[in-house]
């Protein structure tokens, strides 16, 4: 074999790995406040919590699985969903609360769908079981060897039970905002609790154009982190997680840029 198609062979060899490796990832997008998708290798499609807030844009989406925390109008606007009749008619839409007859109730969410598991687990929206907002719940995805949790609009410290029907957590979607969540300085209390392996997400706080919440500085949610553990994706709604990739020493403070538009103009 001459030098040159020796070094053009290493370098296929060298390659191989990376490509297989992107192969196994899981593609988990972020369109603003509570709204996820996350994206089996396999190309199966869930979406969490969907909202059609102006500031953040109208993304619109398709989906194989909506699932949404809990029955308030910025976490189930399914309209977003470009197929949503299909999924309604197959019963693949589900929201893990109901509001009937004036007093709330949960709705036990449990299932499969082409290798991607899931199932939710009671929580409430505010810090005296509901007395306030009402119900929620956390979503548990098992996709792709990883088990993703999204906390929806969780008030409270978790209970040593809801830790356990919850289980390990690899990337975690936690509220941060306050106002109508925990706010920055509880979600770390929650982190401690769940001590997730590979990736935080904060979720559901204030944006330009979005002052409902707390914004990012006001959470306070960074202020004690180092710098070393955050990673700003300023250019890409989109993270791509690979459970055959060894996890950090610590968990991974991931802050995705919620306007996709961005990412258009970039290519």
């Amino acid at each position: 074999m001459s030098r040159t198609l020796s070094i053009l062979a290493g370098l296929v060899l060298f390659a191989a790995p990376a490509a297989a490796a992107d192969e196994k990832a899981t593609t988990i997008r972020w369109h603003g406040q509570s709204f996820f998708e996350v994206v089996s290798k396999d190309g199966v499609r869930v979406v969490l919590d969907p909202h059609a807030i102006p500031a953040f844009g109208r993304n619109l989406v398709t989906a194989d699985l909506v699932l949404c925390s809990h029955h308030h109008t910025d976490h189930t606007r399914t309209e977003v969903v470009e197929n949503i009749k299909e999924l309604q008619k197959e019963k693949r839409v589900y929201i893990g609360t109901e509001e009937k007859a004036m007093r709330p109730q949960y709705i036990d969410v449990k299932g499969e769908y082409k290798g991607v598991k899931y199932y939710n687990v009671r929580l409430f929206h505010d810090d005296v079981e509901g007395m306030k907002r009402g119900l929620n719940t956390a979503m548990v995805l098992e996709v792709d060897g990883l088990r993703i949790v999204h906390l929806g609009d969780l008030g409270h410290r978790l209970t040593d039970q809801q830790l356990k029907k919850i289980g390990k957590v690899d990337v975690l979607m936690i509220p941060i905002g306050g106002v109508y969540t925990i706010n920055g300085i509880v979600a770390h209390d929650v982190i401690d609790q769940l001590k997730p392996t590979r990736y935080i997400l904060p979720m559901h706080y204030g944006v330009p154009g979005y002052s409902e919440l707390l914004n990012l500085n006001e959470t306070k949610f960074l202020d004690d982190v180092e710098p070393k553990l955050i990673r700003r994706y300023d250019s890409t709604n989109e993270l791509r997680v690979d459970a055959g990739v060894k996890p950090p020493k610590e968990p991974l403070i991931v802050l995705l840029n919620y306007d996709n538009k961005r990412d258009k103009g970039d290519k």
